[in-house]
């Protein structure tokens, strides 16, 4: 009964480690997927992912620490990044390395620098997002015109009003040649006035088909 004890509870001081270290991995879980969210406001299972993540790969470490399988195991972990079922991309990416790598410097027993390591990344990520990722979205803009328009800085002053950068991708002709169809690559300056943008250019297309998605190009799906 008492070999089956310790086997269930382990050693009394290693298992107050082992908890202490774990709680300490959960906190920091929840900074990153804190951070997370800040970017990315509609993949919740993935936040909740990022929670755990960290306490997940401190306790593989901390169970296999100085084994030769400790190197396996981190290998093995770092290698199901490569087969998510859903499409990635490189900001999730980035993420599951980060929630890791905190992880990995928890179970070994370096929670100082997992948490400088956490503090210093989680600010420059937290940075980017307020610089970076809210205020320059890429967007494909497909205008229809008629074809007896010249559309050569026919939406000149609307671009500078809405946008940051404006480049005209392509020009072809539809509906058997009696209109043009331009496609532009741009960056709005402020996403609340997207209504505002399609309602001026419907006013000086004529009401024609106009189309606004995010670019392809600006998912980084890897």
């Amino acid at each position: 009964m008492e070999y089956i004890t310790e086997v269930i509870l382990g050693d009394g001081p290693a298992t107050g480690v082992f908890l202490f270290t774990t709680l300490c991995s959960l906190l920091f879980g929840i900074v990153v997927a804190w951070v997370y969210t800040i970017q990315n406001k509609r993949s919740k299972t993935m936040a909740v992912a990022l929670v755990v993540l960290p306490a997940i790969v401190q306790a593989i470490i901390m169970l296999v620490s100085g084994n030769i399988g400790a190197g396996v195991a981190v290998a093995g972990a770092f290698n199901l990044v490569r087969f998510r079922s859903a499409p990635g991309n490189a900001k999730d990416i980035g993420y599951i390395f980060f929630a890791m790598v905190v992880g990995f410097m928890a179970g070994m027993g370096f929670l100082l620098f997992a948490f400088v390591f956490l503090i210093v990344i989680g600010i420059m990520l937290y940075v980017s997002a307020h610089l970076v990722m809210d205020k320059n979205c890429t967007y494909n803009l497909r205008i229809s015109i008629p074809e007896s328009i010249n559309f050569n800085g026919l939406f000149d002053d609307l671009f500078e009003k809405y946008t940051t950068d404006v480049t005209l991708r392509s020009v072809k002709t539809t509906n058997m040649g009696s209109l043009y169809e331009l496609t532009y690559l741009i960056q709005l300056s402020h996403q609340e006035q997207t209504k505002d943008f399609i309602d001026e250019l419907r006013i000086r297309n004529g009401n024609l088909n106009i189309l606004l998605n995010r670019s392809a190009d600006d998912t980084d799906d890897l």
